[in-house]
């Protein structure tokens, strides 16, 4: 027997459509990682970015439970001497919407090359219109 290997020019890669309205954070993030990363094909390999392309509309409907709009607190440093910021997830709802989906799954995916280039397959959305239509996308129920 010999293990198979999939190559990434010859994976089938399908578009889903994803309506973040009341659903959990990290329940949603989970699940869309794991379809960037193609873990629900029976091709995955792990050094191969064998997943699919995810739009997400309405990422400022997003739910997260208890206090964690005031006490999830996202940081990011300039680089200088004491330039440590943070921001609270109610604010950088607020500022960014779509940041907030994007810095929960950026934290499930690899941290590496593979990962980054997995990112760039999820395309986040605020309101319910998307520009694509044309790649005939399907309805993910999560």
């Amino acid at each position: 027997m010999k293990t198979f290997v999939a190559k990434e020019r010859e994976v089938d890669r399908k578009w889903y459509l994803v309506d973040a309205e009341d659903k959990i954070l990290g329940r949603l993030a989970t699940q869309i990682a794991m379809r960037l990363r193609g873990k629900h094909k029976p091709i995955y390999t792990p050094h191969a970015d064998t997943g699919d392309f995810i739009v997400v509309v309405n990422a400022e409907k997003v739910a997260l439970s208890g206090k964690k709009w005031d006490k999830k607190i996202y940081y990011r440093h300039s680089g200088y001497i004491g330039g440590l910021k943070e921001i609270s997830a109610r604010k950088l709802l607020e500022k960014k919407p779509e940041d907030v989906l994007r810095f929960a799954v950026k934290g499930m995916l690899p941290k590496n090359s593979l990962g980054r280039r997995q990112l760039k397959k999820l395309k986040i959305y605020v309101g319910p219109e998307n520009p694509h239509e044309a790649q005939q996308l399907e309805a993910l129920e999560i």
